[in-house]
This record gives C-alpha cells, sequence and structure tokens, in this order.
C-alpha cells in the first residue's frame, strides 16, 4: 500500500539579532562618513557658484567702465546743506542691471525716484539670483528698513527690500561721504585713480545675513543700519576681521564659507580671502590710492 511522503523544505540560514546589529553599525557608521562628505561638496558647489556670480559682476561692472569711463557711484543721492542725503539713493548694483541681463528690471525703476516710493515697490522687492549667495543661511527673501531712535530703538518701519549678498568697498573706516576705496557717495573712480594696482584693490565682497541685511537696491533716504547709515545697505567698510564668527566694529564683510570670504579685485578676478589675513594687508587692499606694498600672494 502505498503511503505519501512528506515534503521537506529547506530552511536556509537567516540572520541572527548580532549579525542585523552589526549590519546596521556599518550602515550608521558609512551614513556618517557620507554626511559629511555630502556637505563638502555642497559647500564647494555653492563656493564655486558664488565666485562665478562675482565675475559676472565684475565682467558688468567693465561694460559700465566702458560706456561710462568710471565705476557706478556707491549710491546716487542729493545732499542738503548741512551734508545729509536727500535721495533717491539707488545704488551701484541697481545701475549695472542692463549688464547682469536684467535690462527690464532696471526699465522697470524709476531711478529719479525714492527708493521707497509705491512706484518702486515691486522692483525693490525683486531677489536676483545674480546677488544671492548660495552658502547663505537665511530663508528671508526680504528685509525691512527702519528708521531708529538715537538709542537704537526701531521707531518706523520705510520699505522692504530684496535681500543680497554683495557689497561694494568703500575702503577703511565707517561709511561716509567720500571713501578711500571704489564705491562711496556719488563716486565716479576711474581705472587710472586705481594708483594702488586694479590687481590689487577690492572691488566688492560678501556679506552673509547673519553678520548684517544687504541688498542691491540702494541706501534708503532717512533710515539706518543701526548703529551707522544707510549706505552700509549696499557698502561695506574694512575691519580687523574677514570672517568673524560674530559681528565685530570696523568690519562689513563676511560669508558662510568655512574660513574666509569672496572678493571680487577692480581688474575683475574673485580671490578667497582667509580669515588668517593680517588687518593690514586686507585694508590695504580695500584702498585705491594708499600707496602700500601688498605680497603677490596676497
Amino acid at each position: 500500500m502505498p503511503f505519501a511522503l512528506r515534503s521537506r523544505r529547506s530552511r536556509g540560514p537567516g540572520f541572527t539579532l548580532v549579525e542585523l546589529l552589526v549590519v546596521l553599525a556599518i550602515i550608521g557608521i558609512l551614513i556618517g562618513i557620507m554626511i559629511p562628505a555630502i556637505q563638502k561638496v555642497r559647500e564647494m558647489m555653492a563656493r564655486t557658484q558664488c565666485t562665478n556670480n562675482l565675475k559676472q559682476i565684475g565682467l558688468a561692472l567693465h561694460s559700465y567702465i566702458e560706456r561710462d569711463k568710471a565705476f557706478p557711484a556707491g549710491y546716487v543721492s542729493g545732499v542738503d546743506a548741512q551734508g545729509n542725503d536727500t535721495g533717491p539713493g539707488w545704488g551701484w548694483a541697481s545701475q549695472i542691471l542692463p549688464m547682469l541681463e536684467q535690462q527690464n528690471l532696471f526699465t522697470q525703476i524709476q531711478f529719479k525716484t525714492p527708493i521707497e516710493a509705491p512706484a518702486n515697490s515691486a522692483a525693490r522687492l525683486t531677489v536676483l539670483a545674480g546677488y544671492r549667495c548660495p552658502s547663505d543661511r537665511t530663508t528671508q527673501t526680504t528685509w525691512t528698513a527702519r528708521k531708529y531712535d538715537p538709542a537704537g530703538a526701531p521707531i518706523a518701519d520705510v520699505c522692504d527690500l530684496a535681500v543680497a549678498n554683495y557689497v561694494g568697498v568703500f575702503g577703511v573706516g565707517e561709511p561716509g561721504v567720500d571713501g578711500d576705496g571704489l564705491f562711496f557717495r556719488n563716486s565716479a573712480v576711474r581705472l587710472k585713480e586705481i594708483t594702488d594696482g586694479t590687481s590689487n584693490t577690492l572691488a566688492v565682497g560678501e556679506r552673509a545675513s547673519s553678520l548684517a541685511h544687504a541688498t542691491w537696491v540702494g541706501a534708503v533716504t532717512g533710515t539706518e543700519h543701526f548703529p551707522e547709515n544707510s549706505s552700509n545697505f549696499v557698502l561695506g567698510h574694512t575691519g580687523e576681521m574677514l570672517n568673524p564668527a560674530t559681528p565685530s566694529e570696523g568690519n562689513n564683510f563676511s560669508s558662510d564659507h568655512p574660513g574666509g570670504v569672496n572678493y571680487l579685485y577692480a581688474d575683475g578676478h574673485v580671490q578667497f580671502l582667509t580669515a588668517s589675513m593680517s588687518a593690514a594687508t586686507f585694508q590695504a587692499l580695500s584702498t585705491r590710492a594708499g600707496g602700500e606694498r601688498v605680497s603677490g600672494d596676497n
């Protein structure tokens, strides 16, 4: 009498709990190794894009010089009897818009009308990727220009402005009427006036939003970049530190790149200046005709 044979299904070897824990540990180690590497690659890409932004700004500035025979003004403003700004305040970066393929935006701006005028609302709120550093950590696209009382308390909002990360180099000291760099109120610096040499003179540098706000638009008349005037919206003065961990008096430049800041020079080249650079060298690079000696390595 036939009988049925019970079939047995062979069972392959499985993972023990210990083996699973080992695998998970290895995966965790690999992730721990990969994340910093990925972040480093992202920062390298962001820094490269920032460099390219500044190179494009340099090309635009030189196109402007070919047409007008001088760098654009740091910002354009009338002046009252006491030497105070009367506006309209449009800055250097607004004046080179046509050279950055932003003719439509340039045409939209009413340059003889104050920045804060309602007619210029759409223009002053336009965020331009070419004026933003990809490494900048802010999520804001606009910020508010305000008036302050003598103690530093805000007393009135004037208008909102587009965020940007590149400011013109005013030179040594606090921004005022006349700077010893390339950009200041109603300036028109010609190449032949840069007697320190265009390859040894800074034109534009970065400013991280974590240090202070900046914009491509201009200096809004009657507002402050407390505790300094509104020219700091588009200009920067030089100080002892290139990339301070905390804001330091006397310096308007910083970045979210590790270790330093990208700068555009007057001749159009871009260089990453490290935080270890001496204050004397940094300040020498920021003046157009100081006669200082600067090493070839900067």
